[in-house]
């Protein structure tokens, strides 16, 4: 599409995590995890364990968004999925979602969990049009500011 930024998404890497840890520093949405746990992420036991994302500029490697999602097979948890401020509402979030939902069918997964900022109305839309539903809330799940966490589930067979 015009306008849109060429982008490729493929597997999450080490090489990736300086770009990574600033979009999550620079995201109000998403969780501030410690490098050590996206490196810890990226190996062992956690790998067989999760996918991890990236998008990445076509022209350069920088990244411009990630997903990842823990696996607990049948089902699976979306744990953070982030786009660099600079590039949110470009349908970046949309290719990382449809291609993590895409794995996770590859993957023989039949569920997939997220918990979401009850105000936070543009992840919400993004997942409605993807077919989540709601199916709880968690009152007072988030800090700073206090609010009610959306739980919503994407049945995927």
């Amino acid at each position: 599409m015009i306008g849109q930024p060429a982008i490729e998404i493929r597997r999450l890497v080490e090489s990736d995590l300086e770009g990574v840890l600033k979009i999550a520093e620079n995201t109000n949405e998403a969780p501030r995890w410690p490098r050590q746990t996206f490196v810890e992420m990226l190996s062992g036991e956690f790998l067989s364990r999760r996918i991890a994302l990236v998008a990445a500029g076509a022209s350069a490697p920088d990244a411009l968004g990630f997903t990842v999602a823990s696996l607990i097979p049948p089902e699976a948890e979306l744990e953070n999925i982030a786009v660099a401020p600079g590039v949110q509402r470009q349908g970046i979030g949309r290719r990382l979602l449809a291609e993590l939902v895409l794995n996770l069918r590859l993957a023989g997964i039949t569920t997939l969990h997220l918990e979401v900022r009850a105000s936070n109305s543009a992840a919400i839309g993004l997942y409605n049009s993807f077919g989540f539903n709601e199916t709880g809330r968690r009152p007072r799940y988030y800090s700073n500011p206090v609010e009610d966490a959306a739980l919503m589930a994407l049945r995927l067979v």
